[in-house]
């Protein structure tokens, strides 16, 4: 099982992380609304798995107001700092792995390699507009959790549904709406430095994700110098969750001791 503990940081604030196994380090980072045990298929990986809550999160300290993108990305660098372990391997999902890109460009040296998950890059004018419309909803506290639960699931995917449903209805309004707001503005950020990405990198998606299309994984992959892209049929916008397996055994493979001799 997971074992739970409180990270402390060189500013003061605290993070809640899950650790499991042992072996290289791997740091996992969840999107918005979401905590630490949305890994959990993944935390049964061959590595010294780390899943922390994100800020304002579970039970980590939000970031400071009007936070953005750069401001998650410096935070999960005082969080691999604070593990003392060196460089570590990163993963991120939705939001999570936006961090994580800009991990790997803004602080390579404490990257080993990275993943990213249903990430986003360069949206359209309108899957922009609709996703800062979702942003304005969420600040001003009339956000639906029903609307991205249909995106993310299929019917019959009920008991993997309310699991979720449950971690966003207990998530502080303000830690949500600080992140979602840093994601809706987040898939310009680092877009045009990809290609500074030198790590392995692994760049998955489902192809019934129609905020992270598998036409986005390809051209984030394309950048990067030693990127690949994976898309999963069959599944939206949860597939760690609702495709464990597959998910789970490509993670595996990006982990792998050879990556690192490519």
């Amino acid at each position: 099982m997971p074992t739970p503990r409180t990270l402390r940081l060189s500013d003061g604030s605290t993070v809640r992380v899950l650790e499991a196994g042992a072996g290289q380090p791997l740091l996992l980072i969840h999107g918005v609304g979401l905590r630490a045990e949305a890994w959990g298929p993944q935390m049964r990986l061959e590595a010294h798995v780390i899943a922390v809550d994100m800020p304002g999160h579970g039970d980590s300290t939000p970031l400071p107001p009007g936070a953005r993108l750069p401001d998650y990305v410096a935070w999960a660098a005082r969080v691999i700092e604070a593990l003392g372990l060196g460089p570590v391997s990163v993963a991120g999902h939705s939001m999570g792995s936006l961090i994580a890109a800009g991990l790997a460009i803004d602080h390579p040296h404490l990257v080993t390699r990275v993943a990213l998950l249903n990430g986003v890059h360069r949206r359209t004018p309108e899957a922009r507009a609709a996703v800062l419309g979702r942003a304005a909803e969420i600040a001003t506290g009339v956000g639906s959790i029903q609307a991205p639960l249909a995106r993310w699931f299929t019917p019959d995917q009920a008991d993997l549904r309310d699991q979720v449903a449950g971690w966003l209805r207990a998530v502080s309004p303000a830690g949500s709406a600080a992140a979602y707001r840093a994601f809706a503005e987040g898939d310009t950020a680092y877009a045009d430095r990809l290609g500074e990405i030198a790590c392995p990198a692994l760049v998955l998606t489902a192809d019934g994700d129609p905020n992270s299309t598998p036409e986005m994984t390809r051209a984030m992959a394309a950048m990067m110098q030693n990127g690949q892209a994976f898309v999963i049929p069959g599944h939206r916008h949860m597939v760690n969750l609702t495709a464990p397996r597959a998910v789970t055994q490509a993670l595996r493979d990006w982990l792998a001791p050879e990556e690192i001799a490519r």
